[in-house]
């Protein structure tokens, strides 16, 4: 890019795309916290209607009195694997999470550093830029402390 004209849409690109890749990251991440809760909430329900039926096949009174210890060890085996996989599966979806937020970044600094180095002559780029600040103090009088809140 030799026309300093072009740098501001270069940047513009550049933002544009970190925006869109760091948006779908947290898309990403959002869906597998959700499909990580899903599961945990299909478990429940299963375990839950699993007690019920044994409930329901119990024949006497002795039989049903056993099951609350039954119950309590076979659930206290299982929550400490779903622990261990559910922890697991966290730690996978925050890495990914941050590898994708790093090459983002990294994909961000790179588009800004080749649109900024492609430019050639600093002298055009600090021109353009004093004739942006001066047209948004044309359009905001009050920047430059010439506004409605100030002249009363």
């Amino acid at each position: 890019m030799s026309n300093p004209g072009e740098l501001p849409l270069a940047l513009y690109k550049a933002n544009t795309e970190f925006q869109l890749r760091v948006n779908k990251l947290v898309m990403e991440n959002w869906k597998k916290w959700l499909e990580l809760s899903t599961r945990a909430v299909d478990d429940g329900i299963a375990d839950q209607q699993a007690r019920v039926e044994q409930l329901l096949k119990a024949q006497d009174w002795a039989g049903l009195s056993t099951i609350p210890a039954e119950t309590f060890w076979r659930q206290l085996q299982q929550r400490m694997g779903d622990a261990n996989i559910t922890n697991q599966i966290a730690a996978n979806v925050q890495q990914h999470f941050a590898q994708g937020l790093q090459e983002a970044v990294e994909s961000w600094q790179k588009d800004t550093a080749r649109a900024l180095g492609s430019v050639g002559d600093s002298s055009a780029v600090t021109t353009q830029w004093n004739d942006l600040m001066a047209q948004w103090g044309r359009l905001w009088p009050w920047a430059e402390g010439k506004g409605p809140a100030r002249d009363k």
